[in-house]
């Protein structure tokens, strides 16, 4: 996905490595303005536009609070109250899945762009990452909203932990994105098998029930 290497590349595997990131802070300016393109895209001609960025996360709180509340009720009664503990999982969780699905076919839906210019591939993934991360930071306004709205506020000394966990999955999130969206090109089943493995991973993970019992 980056720029093929030489011998002597290859034995500085390192200074490839660093070398990739400096272009990668180089094209700065190219993120910024094809994510605020993707943006504007996702919700062109739709009625309500940006605010589905808002309702999306509402709707999604609704079904789920509906049948762990009211079908399959949740008797844990530190993960209290319910609709909260589980917004502050599917938030996360939303920026996570849906990065790795749009990441994992955007060289092949951006092959026309890659073959007729000198475009960095790796831009793409990070695009994708990025314009998720934007819907996850305005759900925490939600978020925001449904603690006052609860009277159930976080604990002062963690806050400052907040900006790192956000960086350790942005880090971890990318990661993933390069790996996947590389080899979707030389294997087109990877999306497929990639929407089950995430299911499966939703419901092996703490964001249904409370990992303390």
């Amino acid at each position: 996905m980056f720029s093929p290497a030489t011998a002597a590349d290859v034995k500085g595997s390192p200074y490839v490595l660093f070398s990739s990131l400096a272009n990668l802070i180089r094209y700065r300016g190219l993120v910024q303005s094809l994510v605020a393109r993707e943006l504007k895209a996702r919700y062109r001609g739709s009625v309500l536009g940006f605010f589905w960025s808002f309702i999306n996360p509402l709707l999604l709180l609704s079904i789920y609070s509906f049948v762990f509340t009211v079908i399959l009720p949740n008797q844990n009664k530190v993960a209290q109250p319910y609709a909260l503990f589980m917004f502050c999982g599917i938030l996360p969780w939303t920026w996570f899945s849906s990065s790795l699905l749009e990441s994992s076919n955007v060289l092949i839906s951006g092959g026309n762009l890659i073959k007729k210019v000198l475009f960095p591939a790796e831009v793409l993934p990070i695009v994708s990452v990025l314009a998720n991360m934007v819907h996850y930071l305005l759900g925490l306004l939600i978020l925001a909203a449904f603690m006052i709205g609860f009277q159930h506020y976080p604990d002062v000394a963690s806050l400052p932990w907040f900006p790192v966990v956000i960086a350790v999955q942005l880090v971890f999130t990318l990661g993933l994105s390069f790996a996947l969206s590389a080899l979707t090109v030389h294997f087109r089943d990877v999306r497929d098998l990639l929407t089950n493995l995430l299911t499966l991973w939703f419901f092996a993970t703490p964001i249904i029930y409370p990992y303390f019992t």
